[in-house]
């Protein structure tokens, strides 16, 4: 493993750090009244538009050169196909899993849904960028010992601190503290958000810090 490959994962994972700093300053430039607490549901759809525009702008300059039949026009149509239900695919299913934990089945729909595009953007979007929509090559770099790279295992990190900081951001919202942040799905935004940015400083550094005992198998 070459530091020189830690090196361009840490940068890239600033890019994505710096996408939501973004995302949460230049609107007030341009939307009146505009802030995280306030106008949750715009800033939910700005962030989301950021992050993904930003793992996109990265997938494109980092790609690795494409066959001949991979680079046709055809197949670039139904790979963007299939991304789209992919990803409509988690929205739904994260939606799903926040009903059956307990968030309002028929009020606040607009905004439950808004939380699951923001998790599917932490998570599914850098999958589907890195390993494209290939449900075997999920299941791969998410099983034990399953990454064949830092990229993949960067990818665990981050999408498990996603996952760990929006079930932590719930515990508040029961809680009797009268508190703005706490009204759904406030609190859960932004642990996912948190958990998000801590992911991306957190898998660097561990992987700097066992790269000696990190070893990938051939794909």
């Amino acid at each position: 493993m070459k530091d020189t490959d830690i090196k361009r994962l840490l940068y890239a994972h600033l890019v994505c750090i710096f996408s939501i700093i973004l995302s949460i300053f230049i609107p007030s430039f341009f939307l009146e009244n505009f802030s995280i607490l306030e106008t949750h549901l715009t800033w939910l759809c700005i962030c989301s538009v950021f992050v993904t525009a930003v793992n996109l702008i990265l997938y494109l300059v980092g790609k690795p050169n494409t066959s001949s039949k991979r680079s046709s026009l055809s197949y670039k149509v139904t790979r963007l196909l299939k991304c789209y239900i992919y990803f409509l695919m988690s929205c739904f299913s994260f939606h799903v899993i926040f009903v059956l934990y307990g968030a309002p089945l028929t009020e606040l729909v607009l905004e439950t849904f808004s939380l699951a595009v923001l998790l599917s953007t932490f998570t599914t979007v850098p999958c589907l960028c890195l390993l494209g929509p290939n449900f075997k090559a999920w299941l791969r770099v998410f099983s034990r010992n399953g990454a064949t790279s830092i990229w993949e295992n960067s990818l665990q990190i981050t999408t498990i601190s996603s996952i760990v900081g929006t079930w932590l951001g719930a515990f508040p919202i029961p809680l009797d503290w009268g508190r703005p942040w706490q009204e759904w799905p406030i609190s859960c935004t932004l642990g996912a958000t948190f958990g998000y940015v801590a992911g991306l400083v957190i898998s660097p550094l561990w992987i700097y810090w066992n790269r000696k005992e990190l070893t990938y198998k051939n794909n």
